[in-house]
């Protein structure tokens, strides 16, 4: 499929073919919920923790004697029903990431790509570069376009200007190639992909 390939000017820069198998496939809410919730699983700490009884300091003996005080009987000071007591069936320290296979994941990236092409929110440009690193340029730059916040994949590396005149622009990101992934994808309103960028996704998902 074609698509135009503009500058961040705003000018036209030519058409460029667009693979149809990595930017062509329906969009599938299913798919990218499943890669999502793999991605932020895989990122959570996992350092959550309370105390289970063996682990409350505190006395082993009976708070009070079995019978005769007309009160429920109690075993430990560090029972769950006592002050200060254990918590029970609490959260444990451990990893909440779990698998998923190298090729849903690599299709959960087209799918993701394709949703933005239907949508109409997919921007190709011809390279991601300044010759200063000054955010002002780059502020009067995306003037000029209507993009909401935004996400630009370049190719193997990010020019150094480029990154950090991006840095100080809220909800604007700025990634490799490599780095390409759905849950950044979907959280902008705008993927800005350059020529290079377009080249080694489709090498890679092919």
């Amino acid at each position: 499929m074609k698509a135009k390939v503009t500058t961040f000017a705003n000018k036209s820069a030519g058409d460029i073919d667009l693979d149809e198998t990595v930017f062509g496939l329906p969009s599938r809410k299913d798919i990218l919920a499943r890669v999502v919730n793999w991605q932020l699983a895989k990122r959570r700490a996992g350092t959550h923790k309370t105390k289970g009884i063996s682990e409350i300091r505190g006395t082993t003996a009976k708070p009070f004697n079995q019978k005769g005080t007309g009160r429920a009987r109690q075993g430990s000071r560090r029972a769950a029903q006592m002050r200060g007591g254990a918590t029970i069936f609490g959260p444990v320290v451990r990893s909440h990431a779990h698998s998923l296979t190298k090729k849903f994941r690599k299709l959960g990236l087209r799918t993701a790509l394709s949703t933005k092409q239907l949508s109409g929110n997919l921007v190709i440009v011809d390279e991601a570069k300044l010759k200063a690193a000054k955010t002002s340029d780059l502020v009067k730059s995306l003037g000029k376009q209507n993009w909401g916040t935004v996400l630009v994949i370049d190719g193997a590396e990010v020019d150094s200007n480029f990154a950090t005149a991006a840095t100080n622009i809220p909800n604007f990101d700025v990634l490799p190639e490599q780095g390409a992934n759905v849950y950044d994808i979907l959280r902008r309103d705008t993927l800005v992909l350059t020529k290079a960028a377009v080249e080694m996704l489709e090498a890679r998902l092919k």
